[in-house]
């Protein structure tokens, strides 16, 4: 298992705010809020290469990809990085049935990019977020991990991508039941 370690440059958090302000209609969440952006990636594959000259890493076939209590899956990764002081992490690039776990959270999509310096995950195409019974689906999903903001939208994927054919977001959130109401009347 590959494991590096990464620091973040102080105008992260303004740029990370700058980036859930969204001309467009969305649904927000609250998700993965309080996430350790600052602890230690790991992640493991079928295969991996290293590619120096580039500053990155190439892992391929059943990807699984670590961070405090927080799991990435995918069939392909980039891991874009750079040595000064020893490799730090700036970005992963994940494609092919992407889903990021967290206890009772779970965000899924056909491509992701998490930018470590802004602490964002932003998951493209066919994406679903569910908290606990809680379900939201669209083309886009930011997720802002400084705030927990998530934002669902039906952009950023091609036509006929998203799991609504309208191009909206949809979405189901569970009601609370009382004594009195329990069989829906």
């Amino acid at each position: 298992m590959l494991r590096m370690t990464r620091s973040l440059p102080l105008a992260a958090a303004f740029v990370g705010a700058l980036v859930v302000l969204l001309p467009l209609p969305a649904a927000d969440a609250q998700i993965l809020r309080g996430h350790n952006t600052s602890a230690p990636v790991e992640f493991s594959a079928d295969r991996m290469e290293v590619q120096d000259r580039a500053d990155r890493v190439v892992a391929a076939g059943n990807v699984v990809v670590t961070q405090a209590g927080l799991n990435l899956t995918a069939q392909r990764l980039t891991v874009a990085y750079h040595d000064t002081n020893g490799l730090e992490i700036d970005r992963l690039d994940a494609s092919g049935g992407v889903v990021v776990t967290r206890g009772n959270e779970r965000a899924s999509g056909n491509v992701a990019i998490y930018d470590l310096n802004r602490k964002i995950i932003t998951l493209i195409g066919g994406v679903q977020l569910n908290q606990g019974t809680n379900r939201l689906s669209g083309g886009r999903l930011v997720i802002d991990l400084a705030t927990g903001r998530s934002t669902v939208d039906g952009a950023g994927a091609p036509r006929g991508t998203s799991t609504d054919a309208s191009g909206r977001v949809t979405g189901t959130f569970k009601v609370r039941q009382t004594g009195n109401n329990q069989s829906g009347q």
